[in-house]
């Protein structure tokens, strides 16, 4: 190989997509390289002209337009262009011109093609650009996770044990010791008024349907350390709310609704006919046991101590999640439910502390928690909502207390204090329910810069603990009145675009420029943060009631606001940023330092480097959107 073609080798070498190729191969492309020269302003490609070669910037700068003219893409050093036409018609499809001195490297089509035909992965680059090269790279992630493609059907080993709901616990404790099981479906007759949701056939006895669940836990914490008579009926000890899931979800749902529930039996059912009974041991083959335990050994916590103590566990499932390929709808759903299921507890120990609340109230989650988008690097956002009979006087100390021991209670358990004061501590943030409802209408009908800011943390709200529906009302609420208020939608479009995406004129990476993460890329505050507030907006223009950005992005789709296509792109974007920004996080933690949401472009692979690039491009194509869909005075 002579000296210019090692240098070309070394550079190539670097550069995706010829970095996937085999040193043969490389070598065959090396090859055939022919180097063109371009002053600033000429002509490289000119529409409908015939195209030999694959062209790679080897210095300089182009830009590519599309055939109406409009700019479509700048690329610097590395950038490729030219395969469009290669691969349709040998002509040229998008117009190139040198923005700056340029040099450029020649590959021969016909060596191309080869490549193509002989390197699978080379070819994948090629097979698709941009945000659909971007969305099969999530697909492929997410169908690499057995959690993901795991039916529950799967886990079923055998139909259901049932019993009829007349049967006594001792019939019931014995029927599960013949058959094995540790739990067993509670039988009655139908009626006229029957769920007829909750059917099941019964060949002995004709269609009856679900009326509870007894387990062992039932039989030991509600019959023998109660001292009940073996003839007691099942129908007054067992768990009457039955929570159930389809055959046809998937493993990982079944593990959300155990983690929601707190439940360790799922009844699945098809078409409302029960097939079986899953419970916490099929989970628990699949690997994912560590999110069920941590909640489990949370809510049996009866000190502080303790639950401070489960801090490394949750970095474990955290950690064990991402190396299982999970998705990071899967982890951030797992993460909130800890992070609830904490708060949960804490509020319970603080009541055993403080005696019982003179009034009721709702503690409310905000932000990632409430959006089931929590990571392992999060502060806590929080608030109550008390009820309308609240008097300062009388009752503040109480609130007071509980909020200081809650919050507290949460930085201790690793969830930092927030340093905007958007906590239950503020007592800005412990209204009554008619106050909240003031404040929330007069934030849509007076927006101001700081209400703006407080609605895009506020208007992502979950009730956990107490009079949760107060949550759903205050959901409800918003979703009626923010999409009828342009001048609202207008001012939070306008506050969407302050977080730009860290993406340069020539589509390299603008680094923070100054502070404890200069020359880094924060991908929570430019990459997943400006998604996640544009996707409010439009979710609030269509009066979404959905909190997660996944689920609110499928109601937009299904709004048919978007341009087509633009809501599957905005979601492989937000896919992919976040697993980008959670991979990170877990080597942070293997590597026992402190996790964080900044990244140096050095330490990126090719292929996320590569990606990154496709994603920040969509978030800006999406923040173009909406600047021009919700421009004061346009009809929507």
């Amino acid at each position: 190989m002579q000296s210019e073609q090692v240098e070309i080798y070394q550079f190539l070498s670097t550069i995706a997509p010829f970095s996937l190729l085999s040193a043969a191969s490389l070598e065959e492309v090396v090859g055939s390289v022919e180097i063109g020269y371009f002053k600033a302003g000429t002509q490289i490609l000119s529409l409908g002209d015939a195209i030999n070669d694959l062209c790679c910037v080897r210095s300089g700068a182009v830009e590519v337009f599309r055939k109406n003219g409009e700019l479509y893409n700048r690329l610097s050093q590395g950038g490729v262009f030219g395969y469009q036409g290669l691969l349709v018609n040998r002509h040229v499809r998008y117009p190139v011109c040198a923005l700056e001195d340029t040099l450029i490297y020649y590959i021969s089509g016909a060596v191309f093609r080869e490549m193509l035909d002989r390197e699978e992965e080379f070819a994948d680059f090629f097979a698709v650009e941009d945000s659909t090269r971007l969305l099969q790279v999530v697909s492929r992630q997410e169908k690499s996770s057995p959690l993901m493609t795991s039916k529950v059907s799967s886990l079923i080993g055998r139909e259901p044990v049932t019993l009829l709901s007349s049967a006594s616990v001792q019939q019931a404790a014995q029927l599960m010791c013949e058959e094995q099981v540790s739990s067993l479906l509670v039988l009655e007759p139908v009626t006229d008024d029957a769920d007829d949701d909750q059917l099941v056939p019964d060949l002995e006895a004709g269609p009856h349907y679900i009326r509870g669940i007894l387990t062992d836990r039932d039989l030991r914490e509600r019959i023998i350390a109660q001292g009940l008579s073996y003839e007691t009926a099942i129908d007054e000890v067992m768990s009457q709310s039955v929570v159930t899931i389809n055959s046809d979800d998937f493993v990982f749902e079944a593990m959300m609704t155990m983690l929601r529930s707190h439940v360790y039996h799922l009844p699945v059912l098809k078409k409302g006919r029960p097939l079986g009974v899953i419970n916490l041991a099929d989970i628990v083959r699949h690997e994912s046991q560590s999110s069920l335990f941590i909640v489990s050994n949370i809510l049996h916590q009866t000190t502080l101590e303790g639950l401070v103590a489960l801090r490394d566990e949750v970095n474990s499932s955290f950690v064990r999640l991402v190396n299982e390929d999970a998705n990071s709808q899967m982890i951030g759903t797992a993460m909130a439910i800890i992070g609830r299921t904490f708060k949960q507890r804490l509020i319970e120990l603080a009541i055993e502390t403080l005696g019982e609340p003179p009034i009721e109230f709702c503690f409310l989650a905000l932000g990632s928690m409430a959006r089931d988008e929590q990571l392992i690097v999060t502060d806590q956002d929080n608030a109550l909502i008390l009820d309308n009979s609240y008097d300062p006087q009388q009752h503040d100390s109480y609130f007071e207390q509980l909020a200081e021991y809650v919050c507290h209670g949460l930085a201790a358990c690793g969830y930092a204090l927030c340093t905007g004061g958007i906590m239950a501590t503020n007592p800005v943030w412990r209204m009554t329910q008619a106050e909240w409802e003031v404040r929330f209408c007069d934030w849509i009908d007076n927006p101001t810069p700081r209400s703006l800011l407080d609605s895009s943390i506020f208007f992502d709200l979950d009730g956990v603990y107490g009079r949760t529906e107060w949550a759903d009302q205050l959901n409800s609420l918003v979703a009626r009145r923010a999409k009828r208020s342009q001048r609202f939608l207008a001012s939070m479009a306008r506050n969407a675009l302050l977080r730009t995406p860290p993406l340069g004129f020539f589509r390299t990476f603008v680094l923070e420029q100054d502070g404890e993460h200069k020359n880094s890329i924060n991908l929570k505050r430019r990459g997943t943060a400006p998604l996640v507030d544009l996707i409010r907006v439009h979710a609030l223009a269509i009066g979404s009631s959905s909190r997660n950005s996944f689920e609110r992005l499928d109601d937009i789709v299904e709004a048919n606001i978007l341009p087509p296509g633009r809501g599957e792109d905005i979601k492989g974007a937000l896919e992919f940023i976040a697993l980008v920004r959670i991979r990170h996080q877990k080597l942070d933690l293997e590597k026992e330092i402190p996790p964080d949401n900044n990244i140096e472009p050095e330490n990126l692979s090719n292929f996320e480097r590569r990606n990154l690039k496709d994603a920040f491009q969509i978030v800006s194509d999406a923040q173009k959107y909406l600047t021009f869909r919700y421009q004061p005075n346009r009809a929507n």
